[in-house]
């Protein structure tokens, strides 16, 4: 009887410490040679490749932050216009992107959020905010896209809530 008693004595604990269920976010690019401006053409930055690879990170970190353990967000990314314009340069060999305060980043996608394997959340979006230069600030940001990634940071806050999906 006594082990009995130590074990419902620590059963608590153990299961503190088992792993709750992982949200995730599964992100699926459509046509991604059609998007609009998904890449440096002129060699001045992110390859297509790169952009995808950097947009799929940043929808994974974003779905750690803002979603509750066991979701499941489904993404279908139909169009990305990234912040600013590629410039040729008259002196450089390659291209220069620019970035003005009218030309804030546009990301086009539908979303299926489950939750406990139900559906709780679906729509199509575009991505967006005009005033993209004042809520990104690129020296607190890590990794590439900091524009794009504001914007997708405050529209998972929205959709999803800022305080952890829950």
């Amino acid at each position: 009887m006594r082990g009995a008693g130590a074990l419902a004595a620590l059963l608590p604990v153990l299961l503190a410490a088992a792993p709750a269920a992982a949200q995730t976010v599964a992100v699926r690019y459509e046509a991604p040679e059609r998007f609009t401006d998904a890449e440096n053409r002129l060699g001045s930055g992110l390859s297509l490749r790169a952009t995808l690879a950097e947009m799929t990170r940043i929808f994974e970190e974003l779905g750690r932050r803002h979603l509750a353990p066991g979701d499941e967000l489904a993404v279908r990314v139909l169009d990305i216009d990234l912040a600013g314009f590629e410039r040729p340069g008259a002196s450089l060999p390659y291209g220069l992107r620019v970035v003005e305060d009218f030309t804030p980043p546009r990301i086009r996608l539908a979303y299926t959020l489950r939750r406990g394997g139900r559906l709780a959340a679906r729509g199509e979006d575009t991505v967006t905010d005009i005033n993209f230069m004042l809520t990104a600030n690129p020296r607190f940001s890590t990794g590439a896209l900091h524009y794009e990634r504001a914007v997708l940071r405050d529209w998972f806050a929205r959709r999803f809530g800022a305080s952890g999906g829950r």
